[in-house]
């Protein structure tokens, strides 16, 4: 069980470090920062942050989808960029490229799907109340006459002793979950904030391990933290994976609608509501409806590869250049829109999600190549691929570093840069995690400004970009989001921003560069992301998970196996 303590661990090198461990009502000292690194800092432009995403969300690269035309192209245009600045290649081989391979798999159903009871029926229309997509790699996947089984919401948590299976024979079900984890009870789950248990890819794993055929995730805007629209992008044409490594799978991943799933509760004799009452006590099991699902679909399925772009800054000091700080920003999208018709804005262009993020990536590797002498770490900065399909290129690199993971002292990551102005505050995703708050509080003070924790917490955003997957092997990961406290404007103003893009933009054709954004926060953002890449480089120890953080074993494990190594590997 995650536990909230103060770190035990601290970062000892490095003027103008708050005390680790001091109480949150504590003021904060800000940090001190060199005026070579304030002049290295002045290369973070709002010009030079524009450009980058003119190219990469440009329609010429169509929307940036795994594998495509577009992707090559932004890859080609992240390392011309790296060698300009003087970056070294930093995957293996001495190249810019981690080439993988992902299988792309487009599914093919009936335009209505039928759930039976009998002579009684319910029938959902494909896309607007029910959408559907293979989870196996294979030209066909099917369901024939599975029952429909409510699970709660479908987590099995030993730690928060809960358990919504129950050990039911759920062999060839398809279960019917709530999407989110509770958050009635703050002891349980961490209340509003959504853990890993939220997400849908854990949903997903979990009814596999039970061995069920299919599972489907009812959605409410409010549960998943964007409208159906957003799955419908997300989840219609062709969809990515890694190669098929065994373990158990689903036939079907699918969502519903929350007027659609009702509709499937009341056909099998019960009331949604009163279901999802029950599933929010520890003593709920699994309730069968007595509905079945017969479903076929059939599946194009093609092998195709993309890759992580890698630039390396190697460290100045022998004694510890063979440990990284390495920066990650996703460089894919969506591609282009299913079935639109001429004339139709098709193009999933993802300025803000994530050429943004990229372009900060670059910035600051050219801050980096500006300062007088390089960190006493190397640093490296990972452009990675395929995260809009289920962070696959991050899951890669992890499972492939450059580095051991046990030499790799944070990750920073950036994923959609904020663009209405200066901020008096900052967002750190996973605020209480690390001891890299300490250092992300003293810079943003330094700035004038304050670090607040996740201000949309039900998103469950730590589980949902790049930081995750390295987050999982050990690394002690930032995660930064834009401040929503506007300097200028009045008290709302930026939340209120904030959900406009959350519910307009979105993983929607209309995420574009546009002459109104306000790039002057964003190079605020940056230059402190450049700072606390500059500390953690220099600072005597590398960081740590708090104690009791879910990842502090994957931590120490790692750090344990490297110091195994011969000195000159890393």
């Amino acid at each position: 069980m995650r536990l909230a303590l103060a770190s035990a661990f601290a970062f000892t090198a490095g003027a103008g470090l708050p005390t680790l461990g001091a109480a949150e009502t504590a003021p904060v000292k800000p940090a001190v920062v060199s005026a070579a690194e304030k002049a290295a800092a002045d290369a973070i432009r709002p010009e030079m942050l524009r450009a980058h995403v003119r190219l990469l969300a440009h329609d010429l690269l169509e929307g940036r989808g795994p594998a495509s035309r577009g992707d090559r192209l932004a890859q080609l245009y992240i390392a011309t960029q790296m060698e300009g600045l003087g970056l070294e290649p930093g995957a293996a081989g001495g190249g810019w490229s981690q080439p993988f391979d992902i299988v792309g798999m487009t599914s093919h159903g009936p335009d209505v799907v039928s759930f039976a009871r009998g002579a009684d029926k319910v029938d959902l229309r494909s896309f607007e109340d029910f959408i559907a997509f293979s989870g196996v790699n294979t030209p066909e996947a099917r369901l024939d006459g599975a029952e429909i089984v409510f699970v709660g919401y479908g987590i099995v948590a030993p730690e928060y002793e809960w358990d919504d299976y129950k050990g039911a024979d759920l062999e060839g079900k398809v279960l019917l979950m709530m999407n989110n984890d509770p958050e009635s009870d703050p002891r349980l789950f961490a209340g509003r904030t959504r853990l890993y248990y939220g997400r849908w890819d854990y949903k997903y794993e979990q009814a596999a391990k039970v061995g069920a055929a299919g599972a489907i995730i009812i959605h409410t805007d409010a549960s998943a933290s964007y409208p159906w629209q957003v799955v419908q992008t997300s989840w219609a044409g062709e969809q990515f994976s890694l190669p098929d490594e065994g373990g158990p799978h689903l036939q079907v991943k699918s969502w519903a609608t929350d007027a659609a799933s009702r509709r499937i509760a009341r056909l099998g004799g019960q009331d949604l509501d009163a279901l999802r009452a029950a599933a929010e006590k520890r003593d709920f099991r699994p309730v069968p409806l007595g509905v079945t699902l017969s479903l076929a679909l059939r599946n194009d399925v093609k092998k195709a590869q993309t890759a992580n772009v890698i630039g390396r800054l190697p460290g100045r000091d022998p004694g510890v250049a063979r440990e990284a700080v390495i920066y990650t920003a996703h460089h894919d999208h969506l591609g282009v829109k299913e079935g639109s018709k001429p004339g139709d804005d098709a193009i999933y262009n993802g300025a803000r999600d994530n050429a943004s993020g990229v372009a900060i990536l670059l910035s600051v590797a050219r801050a980096m190549k500006a300062l007088p002498e390089t960190p006493r770490r190397t640093v490296l900065f990972a452009a990675v691929a395929a995260e809009e399909q289920g962070l696959l290129g991050s899951k890669y690199l992890a499972a492939h570093p450059p580095v051991h993971p046990g030499l790799l002292a944070a990750n920073i990551n950036v994923d959609t840069a904020s663009t209405i102005g200066r901020t008096r505050d900052i967002t750190m995703i996973g605020l209480g995690k690390s001891n890299l708050d300490d250092w992300i509080k003293a810079l943003a003070a330094m700035q004038g400004r304050r670090v607040e924790p996740d201000q949309f917490p039900e998103k469950g955003s730590f589980y949902r970009s790049d930081q995750f997957s390295l987050a999982k092997i050990g690394v002690p990961a930032a995660y930064l989001d834009g401040g929503t406290d506007v300097v200028g404007k009045p008290a709302g103003w930026g939340e209120k921003q904030e959900k406009k893009y959350n519910e307009t933009d979105y993983h929607q054709p209309s995420d574009e560069l546009r002459d109104d954004w306000d790039l002057s926060g964003t190079v605020e953002d940056a230059q402190l992301f450049f700072f606390l890449g500059v500390k953690v480089g220099n600072a005597a120890r590398m960081p740590a998970w708090k104690p009791g953080d879910e990842f502090e074993a994957a931590r120490k494990k790692a750090v344990a196996e490297a110091a195994k190594l011969p000195a000159s590997k890393p």
